[in-house]
């Protein structure tokens, strides 16, 4: 029992004290993370090269040193270098890589860019590719661009035949005696390159419609080549009919002269016709009311005629009604007197006649009846009426 007791508590202190080995590893750990990251921020970079650049090598931003470079290591066709930073120091999420040489001679440094002024920023252990970094020309490229250039204008190149130094030497020829109106030239060009710039929205804005003009044919190309084939046919056809429209127009062009000594000679007549004209347009107009009347009702009237004529008699079947018209229809004579006389209803002589002249009149004949109606005549006999054979 003894045993049992002793043993559980060897087996109780062996726990507590693996858990405090855990706790001390524990804590070690987060130290030792700590310690490393030192509150720095980092940033991967690739680089094509990474001449004159080494583990300890400025990083700065806007020429303020703010970190150092941690390491190197070629990576396949880049260099992958590991730089260090400021922890408070904020970077925007767009920012670029670039190697910067202050001297053709000495260290290089890397700067980023552009420096931090709102938006998103950059987290930390970011990588930039190789398209957000950039390097210096090496000195050694340029020398041998020059060394090549100067081996292709040489004479073993452009100037084999001497034609460099033939070139060097008209131009010269040509360019003596005018230096003024040379420097006038470069100033007339400094004057249209600002004119450009300053219109440079309207110039790109022209471009642009260019452009679209551009495109709007590529996109009808059958179209204008359909055209321009109708063009040189149409071209091929006036070759071919030059003699004639040649004649066509001397002919023309000696209407055109007879026309002139005619209207020339005849300019009184036709200001006066023109006049007339222009004063039966105004009849017309002034009458335009009448005309559409006219219009209308005339048709009407030629069928009545038409259904009146009788044929066998040769005569028009109409009933006149002629006292009607004088009497105003024997309907009542008094107002009739009284309007020929241009009295009012209420004139007592007014009265007087419409108390004495009573209808019927005595001894007033009566209007006859219509004719009988005949029926409409036929075509032949209209055409016999107005007289057409």
């Amino acid at each position: 029992m003894m045993s049992q007791q002793a043993m559980s508590q060897r087996f109780t202190g062996l726990t507590k004290l693996l858990a405090g080995l855990v706790a001390v590893l524990l804590v070690g750990s987060i130290l030792l993370a700590l310690s490393q990251r030192d509150g720095k921020k980092y940033l991967t970079a690739d680089f094509a090269q990474a001449n004159s650049l080494y583990k300890g090598s400025a990083v700065k931003v806007l020429g303020v040193p703010v970190g150092r470079v941690e390491s190197l290591e070629p990576q396949g066709d880049v260099v992958r270098v590991k730089l260090s930073y400021k922890g408070d120091l904020k970077l925007p999420d767009d920012v670029k890589a670039v190697v910067v040489s202050p001297a053709i001679v000495g260290d290089r440094f890397v700067q980023l860019a552009p420096a931090y002024s709102g938006g998103a920023t950059l987290k930390d252990d970011a990588r930039l590719p190789l398209d957000r970094t950039r390097v210096p020309v090496e000195l050694d490229t340029i020398y041998q661009s020059l060394d090549d250039l100067s081996n292709a204008l040489g004479p073993n190149g452009a100037n084999k035949n001497g034609a460099l130094s033939s070139l060097v030497d008209d131009t010269a020829k040509q360019l003596k005696g005018q230096g003024a109106q040379l420097n006038q030239t470069i100033r007339d060009f400094g004057k249209l390159s600002t004119t450009l710039s300053n219109n440079s929205d309207d110039l790109f804005g022209s471009l642009t419609e260019v452009n679209d003009f551009v495109s709007l044919l590529k996109k009808n190309d059958a179209t204008v080549r359909s055209f321009n084939a109708s063009t040189a046919q149409l071209s091929t056809v006036l070759d071919g009919e030059r003699d004639d429209l040649s004649k066509a127009l001397k002919q023309l062009s000696l209407a055109l002269v007879d026309v002139n000594a005619l209207v020339k000679d005849n300019r009184g007549e036709l200001r006066q016709n023109v006049q007339n004209l222009r004063e039966l347009s105004q009849v017309l107009a002034n009458h335009r009311d009448g005309l559409d009347e006219i219009s209308v009702a005339a048709p009407t009237a030629l069928v009545n005629v038409a259904t009146a004529y009788n044929p066998s008699s040769g005569s028009l079947d109409t009933r006149a009604a002629l006292l009607e018209a004088i009497t105003g229809g024997a309907k009542d004579p008094a107002t009739l007197l009284c309007n020929l006389a241009e009295r009012d209803e209420d004139d007592p002589l007014c009265k007087m006649l419409q108390d004495n002249l009573k209808l019927p009149i005595p001894g007033l004949p009566r209007p006859a009846a219509a004719s009988t109606v005949y029926e409409a005549p036929s075509q032949g006999d209209l055409h016999d009426l107005m007289g057409v054979r």
